[in-house]
């Protein structure tokens, strides 16, 4: 009778050793997996042994800020109050505000003249603040501008919670298209053609913008739109430029994607996608952290903690306790097959979990007690 073999240990994930080799840690992953927490841990480990570090953070809900001690993120790098600075490290953490970020570029791009027409214009309004892939875009744009300052040993980002990975992947290239497209030829093109005839042309290439266009009412939306491409024409080749240097720093050495994960089968399924496009596109991926694993330290199964559990029915607590450890080593099986799934089909990928955490998150102690268990962490598909 033949037996499957024992799934092998993946390669552990050394948590540490990318925290003292790295200049860029990307925490990626989908939403609802405790991607902003992942990042706030690293970055506060890595502050607080040795390094000056700064945290980027794209999530809305403003959990980063709460668990640092901060009434509020912004644009701006503001310092982590609490963190222990003796081995001459720091810790700044912000929020990107997406529109901000655009108008920076705009004002140290531009001449005078033309940001301060680009900025008043209604479409540039909403184009700053709902193309799709802006958020995305401009995370990247503030990450370039944190790692060009030099004040920063280490950046840590936390990026969007979006569901498909190619989001963050194709901003920069998104943006390049746009500006290389033949929309943009369309507009700078002067008008030869009426008025109607004019708009049909004009829609039928601009399908992308939909979405912003029905939020700009009224008959100078075209006029609107000309004069703001007009405008930004000059900025153009820098757009193009910074685009391709992003994409080159998340490909350069130094930078280092990290995938975060439940142990659910949607999360896992979702980190899969993520670590294959990050190979195609030859991202340089540290490892997987699975987070919020279950464990049990007691070796006793679930069929035999039932069993008892039936034998003291009279003791109601000690059956309780038994039938809620049954429940537990159930739970830790199921998370480990899936663990196991995904190990045996990204065998060379290294992994690290965490443990799931008592309560929320909430403060400095609980950001250390994340980071200690993700350094010292252990390995997915244990053997049994």
């Amino acid at each position: 009778m033949s037996t499957a073999p024992r799934p092998t240990a993946a390669p552990r994930l050394d948590v540490d050793e990318q925290l003292r080799s790295a200049k860029i840690l990307v925490c990626c992953g989908s939403g609802g997996v405790g991607k902003t927490t992942t990042a706030a841990a690293l970055a506060l480990r890595a502050a607080e042994n040795g390094r000056r570090t700064v945290v980027l953070t794209i999530d809305p809900a403003r959990r980063l800020a709460q668990s640092m001690g901060l009434t509020e993120l912004d644009n701006t790098p503001r310092a982590v109050v609490g963190v222990d600075t003796s081995k001459g490290g720091s810790l700044d953490a912000m929020m990107l505000d997406m529109k901000r970020t655009f108008d920076e570029i705009v004002v140290t791009h531009a001449e005078p003249s033309k940001a301060e027409s680009i900025l008043a214009n209604p479409f540039y309004q909403a184009l700053s603040s709902s193309f799709a892939g802006t958020q995305e875009y401009m995370a990247m744009e503030k990450l370039g501008q944190l790692q060009a300052t030099g004040d920063y040993d280490l950046v840590v980002v936390d990026t969007p919670p979006t569901r498909s990975a190619l989001d963050f992947l194709d901003a920069p290239q998104r943006l390049t298209t746009f500006l290389d497209g033949r929309m943009i030829k369309i507009l700078l093109a002067p008008a030869k053609a009426s008025g109607k005839a004019y708009l049909k042309v004009v829609s039928a290439g601009f399908n992308v913008f939909t979405g912003v266009l029905t939020k700009i009412i009224g008959a100078s939306v075209l006029q609107d739109v000309s004069q703001f491409v007009a405008a930004l024409e000059t900025m153009f080749g820098g757009f193009r430029e910074r685009a391709q240097a992003t994409y080159d720093l998340l490909k350069a050495p130094g930078t280092a994607f990290v995938v975060v994960a439940a142990p659910e089968r949607d999360a896992l399924r979702e980190a899969a996608y993520f670590v294959e496009r990050l190979a195609e596109e030859q991202m340089p991926l540290a490892g997987l952290v699975v987070n919020r694993v279950h464990r049990s330290s007691v070796e006793l199964s679930a069929e035999r903690s039932l069993a008892a559990a039936e034998q003291l029915d009279d003791t109601a607590l000690a059956s309780a306790v038994l039938r809620l450890h049954a429940d537990r080593v159930r739970l830790a099986a199921r998370e480990q097959r899936l663990e196991e799934r995904f190990t045996s089909a990204h065998p060379g990928v290294p992994v690290v979990e965490v443990a799931a955490q008592p309560g929320d998150v909430h403060d400095l102690a609980g950001l250390r007690a994340v980071g200690a268990d993700l350094a010292g962490g252990f390995a997915a598909a244990r053997p049994a």
